[in-house]
């Protein structure tokens, strides 16, 4: 009996290996990396322009509606946004000036001016042809354009 009961043994150790799952290990769960600590917080921008030069918008200066008092030493004061290689828009002027910085502007640029300074100001009317008109009207009755030297 022995020989059976042997090989009962070794059929049973054959079934248990085949029936029962085979143990694995399991992966362990990546660990989440360290949450970087935060950098130094961002210089804010300035609202006041007070050199010449270009300015980044929204890195250097905020956009918004700017106001100088016009030229410096009786100059004329030039000013230019840009949006990329295209021209948004300039000035040059011999008085007080203002100048709507948009956000989707990429850079300004400022030379002879007096300091820019960031306003909540809305932006002053635009002159229409008429203001134009009654300029030239003006000048023109006053004598201005009564012939020059004879």
């Amino acid at each position: 009996m022995r020989p059976i009961r042997t090989a009962a043994v070794a059929v049973a150790l054959a079934c248990s290996c085949v029936v029962s799952p085979v143990a694995q290990a399991q992966p362990a769960s990546p660990t989440p990396a360290p949450t970087p600590a935060p950098g130094p917080a961002p210089a804010a921008l300035k609202t006041t322009i007070d050199a010449d030069g270009s300015y980044a918008v929204g890195k250097d200066i905020a956009p918004g509606v700017y106001q100088s008092a016009g030229p410096v030493d009786g100059g004329a004061c030039y000013w230019k946004r840009a949006a990329g290689d295209k021209l948004v828009d300039n000035a040059l002027t011999k008085k007080p000036a203002f100048v709507q910085i948009e956000a989707t502007d990429t850079s300004f640029t400022t030379s002879d001016c007096q300091a820019w300074q960031l306003t909540n100001a809305p932006m002053p009317p635009q002159p229409g042809p008429g203001d134009l008109l009654g300029a030239l009207t003006q000048a023109i009755g006053s004598g201005m354009f009564n012939g020059g030297p004879r």
